[in-house]
């Protein structure tokens, strides 16, 4: 008996499954775009409000009201499509997607279907070499085309969420209507044991380039980014996945993993399905083509429900609205407004700051470019902006699970702060112990750190005389490691620059404190 995929549980190791088969991915990125009214009626997007105050008979979908266009979500459409190297089409329209779910108040989803308005384009990402560097992946767009979003459910009792188990459902509807751009791939292929990584590094480098445009937040944690991952394995031709014996072999089965909301869970997600389908084939099972939920408590998904195709939607042109039909003088003209991309950014950057490879991979990783960008601008050194942002900042951030940006944007912490806390050492005013403590004070919220410095009492002694008296007088209590010194053993000096510190409580520049016990001892 055929062994479907609800009957197996278990997962074939990952070097296991790579070696016998090859992945085939299709990544599907719904992007909520920041418009301030959404995409068929004039209802307000902000985020948190109220369940259901931001809706009205067109987003609630009551008989007899007609939708209009919001102009600024077509221009955010093309902008997009323009920055993934796609196609813009001169003519398209919508279509109603048909299905029921609670949280649909039509009972169809306004989108597009044959006719999106941007197609056949490419993302290129970068993805590690294993040596040291990187090697460029090329993912290749199907299309990106608009649609609204549905509302929201939320489940109520139960220990899972989910609908299964709840005592009962609520829906919020506003978020029904918010402007989506559904940016689609084509099959990715060749990726082999890498695909998971570079799924990852894919929707990592398209959210640098949304938020590079500035058309949504792309805030994943609160769903204004999602991923839905498709998945299917099929057998290995030879050793090379991109070779044209492989190209040859049919895809296999797909899965649709819906709504993943991190970059680590995309990478963790398409990971577990190419173990957990490698196994059920191994066994001599098929895959059901099913959507499935990713949790991720436990690094694994459940079946949702049996997959549809696009003929189970009922597609048909949207009748109360008219076609979208850009002019190539608009498109030209939106052109204009693309940003540098961001990856030519940063190796500009790069080289401007001086930073080497993994440098600028921590900065990137800590997402702190455009912290370290503003910083600069201030001020600061390259150097001091990377030394302060990826230091306590940095920690106390991935203490709390927030990226740097929101973490410094909730304490109202901003690079004129690390410039003028740079300045303050850099004057001489500081060292680097007391500009750590300055750096605690600000993000406790004292003040700036001048202030901040100025009321810890926190100032370097600039009287060499009482600096002098202080190195006497460590010299003298120590001589066993003044005579090493005086025999050549310069490092020992460390030793007694850490007592003219703590004599001087801390205020006192340990490079001069260094200069003058090798005066005394040279």
């Amino acid at each position: 008996m055929a062994v479907t995929s609800a009957a197996v549980d278990r997962v074939l190791d990952y070097d296991d499954a790579v070696a016998k088969f090859d992945p085939v991915m299709g990544l599907e990125v719904h992007v909520e775009l920041h418009t301030e009214t959404k995409m068929f009626c004039g209802c307000p997007t902000a985020f948190g409000a109220e369940p259901n105050s931001q809706v009205c008979p067109v987003c609630l979908g009551l008989p007899g009201a007609l939708p209009v266009v919001n102009e600024k979500a077509v221009e955010s459409a093309i902008r997009i499509g323009l920055a993934l190297n796609c196609e813009i089409a001169d003519w398209c329209r919508f279509a109603r997607k048909n299905y029921f779910y609670p949280d649909m108040p039509k009972n169809f989803q306004t989108s597009q279907y044959d006719e999106p308005i941007a197609f056949n384009g490419y993302l290129d990402v970068e993805v590690d070499d294993g040596a040291g560097g990187t090697e460029v992946f090329r993912v290749e767009i199907e299309r990106a085309h608009m649609e609204e979003d549905t509302g929201k459910s939320l489940h109520v009792g139960g220990s899972t969420g989910r609908i299964h188990g709840a005592e009962y459902s609520l829906v919020d509807y506003n978020r029904a209507g918010i402007p989506l751009i559904e940016i689609v791939t084509k099959p990715i292929t060749g990726a082999g044991e890498r695909a998971p990584e570079v799924a990852k590094a894919y929707v990592s480098a398209l959210r640098d380039l949304l938020r590079a445009l500035d058309v949504s937040d792309v805030k994943m944690e609160q769903g204004s980014m999602r991923c839905d991952a498709n998945v299917s394995l099929r057998p290995r031709a030879g050793d090379d996945p991109r070779g044209a014996a492989q190209l040859a072999v049919p895809f296999g089965t797909r899965t649709e993993t819906k709504n993943v909301n991190s970059l680590r869970s995309v990478e963790r997600a398409v990971r577990y399905e190419m173990s957990r389908q490698a196994a059920i084939l191994e066994s001599g099972g098929s895959i059901l083509q099913e959507t499935r939920h990713w949790h991720e408590d436990t690094g694994m998904t459940t079946s949702g429900r049996v997959k549809s195709d696009a003929d189970d939607y009922r597609y048909f042109p949207e009748p109360d609205l008219v076609p979208v039909a850009p002019t190539r003088e608009t498109v030209d003209a939106l052109r204009t407004t693309l940003p540098e991309p961001p990856g030519l950014r940063r190796k500009r950057l790069q080289t401007d700051w001086g930073f080497s490879d993994l440098e600028m991979r921590d900065v990137v990783n800590a997402r702190a470019v455009e912290l370290i960008e503003e910083t600069v601008a201030a001020g600061a050194s390259p150097a001091a902006a990377k030394k302060w942002w990826l230091g306590e900042p940095s920690r106390r951030a991935n203490a709390e699970g927030q990226d740097l940006l929101t973490y410094a944007a909730g304490l109202g912490f901003a690079p004129a702060h690390v410039a003028e806390l740079d300045r303050l050492v850099t004057s001489g005013r500081l060292n680097d112990s007391m500009a750590r403590q300055v750096l605690d004070g600000v993000l406790a919220g004292e003040g700036t750190p001048t202030e901040v410095a100025d009321a810890r009492g926190l100032e370097l002694v600039a009287d060499d005389g009482a600096l002098e008296a202080a190195v006497d007088r460590v010299i003298e209590a120590n001589p066993d490691i003044a005579a090493k010194i005086r025999g050549g053993k310069v490092q020992a000096a460390g030793a007694l620059i850490g007592q003219v510190m703590k004599e001087m409580k801390g205020q006192a520049d340990a490079g001069r404190a260094r200069e003058l016990i090798l005066a005394r001892l040279g």
